[in-house]
């Protein structure tokens, strides 16, 4: 789904701020390994080797406390196949992005009567936000972490993304930070604190939808696209949401971008007036 994009997204271009927060220390190399692990494939969502350490650092994002097999198991596949093909000792850490009371997002072993293995579980909404609103890589999971006034701490995010100096990865991060935040605030919110205009020059959030329409998931491209304009103009009216599940391709890849001009109902009804 596009929030996992996202994470390792983020994971794979800032991989030293991610290894800084989680480790506590600083290499001077994270090469970014192969996530897909061999004999029957599975694809992990982050996979660095560290230098000077020379250890595994192993990442999974979970929005979603059910896994199927189990989070537990998984992680000790993981772990069996990294150390058998790296050998070297592996550090490994679930992250939790949405608050949840399941006992997966509190459980951090694996038991059978001759196995004991354990990894590590970072629940984002326990996180002091600190360290990761002084990283601009980090910013977007700030949105997710401890806060007595979670709107307070969306302003804050709103603050950090402004001081980023470079465009390009502003409208890169703020895109991110924009995707994550809908975990946890409502549209309206999330409308209210970030700016828009700057996410049209985002090549992640064309990228979420084009990829989506792309890998055959039309279905969550359409989602993402209706959340958007929902944040945008507001509840959308029956008759064109039904406009909109018709587009084509092409369309709904033009009506992502074009949406973040728009002021109200009737631009989105003169847009697919002209589509048709």
């Amino acid at each position: 789904m596009s929030v996992d994009n996202i994470c390792k997204y983020l994971s794979e271009q800032y991989p030293e701020s991610f290894v800084n927060w989680i480790l506590g220390v600083t290499t001077t190399d994270a090469n970014i390994l192969k996530s897909e692990l061999t004999v029957e494939p599975i694809r992990a969502d982050f996979v660095a080797l560290l230098r000077p350490q020379e250890r595994i650092l192993h990442l999974e994002f979970q929005v979603e406390a059910i896994s199927n097999p189990p989070l537990p198991l998984r992680m000790l596949d993981y772990y069996v196949r990294l150390y058998r093909q790296y050998n070297r000792p592996v550090d490994q850490f679930v992250i939790f992005l949405k608050r949840t009371g399941s006992t997966a997002a509190y459980t951090d072993e694996f038991i059978t009567d001759s196995i004991t293995y354990r990894y590590r579980v970072i629940r984002l909404w326990e996180q002091d936000p600190a360290p990761l609103l002084a990283n601009p890589a980090l910013l977007p999971l700030a949105t997710l972490a401890q806060a007595d006034s979670p709107n307070t701490l969306l302003e804050q995010v709103s603050t950090q993304l402004d001081m980023i100096e470079s465009r390009e990865q502003r409208s890169n991060i703020s895109a991110c930070v924009e995707i994550l935040a809908g975990l946890r605030f409502e549209e309206s919110i999330i409308r209210q604190y970030l700016r828009e205009d700057i996410m049209k020059e985002s090549v992640i959030y064309q990228g979420i939808i084009r990829e989506g329409i792309q890998q055959g998931k039309q279905e969550e491209a359409l989602s993402f696209t209706m959340r958007l304009l929902t944040r945008r103009i507001g509840e959308v009216a029956p008759q064109l949401q039904a406009q909109i599940q018709n587009l084509t391709t092409p369309q709904l890849e033009e009506l992502g971008v074009a949406l973040l001009d728009f002021n109200n109902a009737d631009e989105l009804a003169a847009w697919l007036q002209n589509q048709s």
